[in-house]
């Protein structure tokens, strides 16, 4: 494609405006993409690219794997340009092109892993042909940005370039059957324990055959509409799976992955089941990436779930948990609300599930409080329910409709006041459930929590004293 003047503006204008930007200690990760595209509309597919470019899209997981395929591949030396630190709609991805280009544009290095929004679709992949697109899943999200996963499984179909090969979660039904016509790689996990014939979930995403509109027949059910499925009347069904994890052993976190005739020992750094998924992940882009179960597992082991993800701390005997929940995404709240249920011991639980960014834009919507699975929280383990924020009343019907005994929960606007309700006493683990947009107050939350907790280990030794 000819660069043309325009371009060339384009791309010195938006390399100029990265170095004020960063000399003004300003956020330079999205305002180039955007200067760019606003002088050069098509300058996305002007712009050199990398020889190499894996494209990682989907519903929940698309960022925790696109970072830890980024720190194992850095901590294996190799070059790259990534996203990882602006955005992930097409203003984003420019901007990551620019910074990974010369002054006459043409790509300095041989390798991309660029994050991709779904619902940018339209406005990336007629410019940019990812040599491997990775989808790890697609649900139901927010209504008023994805719409329904037929909407978004369509655009991606629509938009993907045939000459891509698309690594897939084969265990969705929805993901795995994005378009067809493409060369694809399947990853997933063999048949758990835990594995059912009868779906938990309120939300699934898809019952019928998409072929012949025949219900379909669940093998078995992980969790939605996750699992392995067939049509009774036609040849639609789950597909093989290329790179199969199976055995897992969560007690000593590891788990054997199959891919052709080899089988490799991996370790796990979360026995949460969506981290799992993630793990299987990176690792099958690795592999196809060329690295070796060698080298995967020394850098594993250096990982961990960021933060503003998961974090777990004990203070003086007690565990508190963080944990995204992120708000208006009922599959990801019901993923987080069946973990803490699961978890050993008895638990206290602060909900805090408020989406501000939504807020702010004067948007309201509280259907996805109705697809989340809040009867997960109906559970004996789980002693107290704090639920504080702007929605907090929203958030106290769904918890009353899931059947919670009202004496189990604390409800008030302000999060930090709630907080002084929570009762340390007959818990072993205290839970922040959180939303995306809520990190500073998760971890004022946290702190709070941590004083109670040594206070309240203060008090008990002067009273053992006396």
């Amino acid at each position: 494609m000819k660069k043309g003047f325009r371009f060339y503006i384009a791309l010195w204008g938006a390399k100029v405006g990265t170095i004020l930007l960063k000399i003004l200690r300003r956020n330079a990760t999205f305002f180039p993409g955007k200067f760019a595209l606003k002088i050069c509309p098509d300058f996305l597919g002007k712009i050199g690219k990398p020889k190499t470019i894996v494209a990682v899209t989907g519903t929940n997981g698309k960022t925790t794997v696109c970072n830890m395929t980024e720190d194992i591949l850095r901590d294996n030396n190799y070059q790259f340009i990534d996203n990882k630190y602006g955005s992930n709609i097409n203003a984003g991805v420019t901007t990551t092109l620019i910074s990974g280009a010369s002054i006459t544009g043409k790509a300095k290095k041989d390798l991309a892993i660029l994050e991709v929004d779904e619902r940018s679709a339209p406005k990336i992949f007629p410019y940019l042909t990812p040599t491997y697109l990775v989808c790890t899943n697609l649900f139901r999200d927010s209504l008023m940005r994805n719409a329904h996963t037929e909407f978004i499984s369509g655009l991606l179909t629509k938009y993907i370039p045939k000459e891509t090969t698309l690594i897939l979660n084969g265990d969705d039904l929805i993901a795995s059957n994005i378009a067809p016509e493409n060369k694809r790689i399947y990853f997933g996990i063999d048949k758990l324990e835990t594995d059912g014939d009868k779906c938990e979930n309120i939300a699934r995403d898809i019952t019928a055959c998409p072929k012949c509109n025949t219900k379909l027949v669940y093998d078995y059910v992980r969790y939605n509409h996750i699992g392995k499925a067939h049509c009774p009347k036609c040849d639609f069904k789950s597909p093989d799976i290329d790179y199969l994890a199976t055995s897992l052993d969560l007690e000593n976190m590891k788990m054997s992955l199959k891919h052709d005739k080899t089988e490799e020992i991996y370790d796990l750094i979360s026995d949460n089941i969506i981290n799992i998924y993630n793990i299987v992940t990176v690792i099958t882009i690795l592999k196809i990436l060329g690295l070796t179960c060698t080298q995967i597992n020394e850098s594993l082991k250096k990982q961990k779930i960021v933060d503003t993800r998961y974090s777990e701390e004990v203070v003086d005997g007690k565990k508190i948990i963080t944990h995204l929940a992120k708000g208006m995404n009922p599959i990801a709240c019901s993923r987080v609300f069946d973990y803490t249920r699961k978890y050993k011991g008895d638990k206290a639980v602060i909900l805090i599930l408020d989406d501000l960014h939504e807020a702010a834009k004067g948007l309201e919507n509280t259907a996805w409080h109705y697809d989340t699975d809040y009867e997960f929280l109906n559970d004996d383990s789980i002693k107290q329910i704090i639920v504080a924020g702007v929605r907090y009343l929203d958030s106290l019907v769904r918890l009353e409709i899931a059947g919670i005994p009202k004496d189990k929960i604390v409800y008030e606007r302000d999060e930090l006041s709630a907080v002084d309700k929570l009762k340390l006493d007959g818990v072993e683990t205290i839970f922040i459930l959180h939303d995306l947009y809520s990190i500073e107050l998760k971890d004022a939350i946290k702190h709070k929590v941590e004083i109670m907790i040594k206070s309240s280990a203060e008090k008990k030794e002067e009273e053992k004293g006396e």
